[in-house]
């Protein structure tokens, strides 16, 4: 999908986006092991990594620690500009939050390329479908779905241990 102007055919992947969402999963898989929902990210321009993020609001008492915003700060503040080049694009494990999607927007994010949806709180597709409002000043293209399978696999086993975690503490107060 392109917002305001919906592609009906699904995107075309290349080998490269492959990669760089296999990284980002990493980066999950890295957050989920620290206590951190497992969500990856990582931000390319001319095929080469600017920044990588993973959820860290619980570790930088940050709630704004989200894995989009740890890499659009780290590539900011590496390029000395709030603003990032043309044509970056954004690889994440799950679709964005309104916060999240405000900041690709003013960072001026040109693609973002993200595996699951988020039928809670993304903003993409799941709910407000916001990427195609006509108020925003920059509008980025918008691809989903690549490695969601595995995204969506690394999420439930997350919550699906933390479910355990807590049934086991509360059976041992008893």
């Amino acid at each position: 999908m392109i917002c305001n102007d919906v592609r009906l055919e699904p995107p075309a992947f290349s080998d490269l986006d492959s990669s760089f969402m296999t990284i980002a999963l990493a980066c999950a898989a890295y957050g989920g092991s620290l206590g951190e929902v497992p969500v990856g990210a990582v931000l390319v321009h001319d095929q080469r990594i600017l920044a990588t993020g993973f959820n860290q609001p619980i570790l930088r008492h940050d709630a704004t620690a989200h894995a989009e915003v740890v890499a659009v700060r780290q590539a900011c503040a590496r390029l000395k500009n709030y603003r990032l080049p043309p044509d970056c694009t954004l690889y994440v494990t799950l679709e964005p939050c309104t916060m999240c999607l405000g900041a690709l927007i003013h960072a001026r994010v040109a693609r973002l390329v993200f595996a699951a949806t988020e039928p809670k709180a993304g903003v993409i597709v799941s709910q407000q479908n916001f990427c195609q409002q006509t108020f925003y000043n920059h509008h980025l293209q918008v691809e989903q779905g690549l490695l969601a399978e595995q995204s969506r696999i690394l999420l439930q086993d997350f919550f699906r241990k933390r479910r355990a975690a807590k049934k086991q503490a509360k059976i041992a107060r008893v």
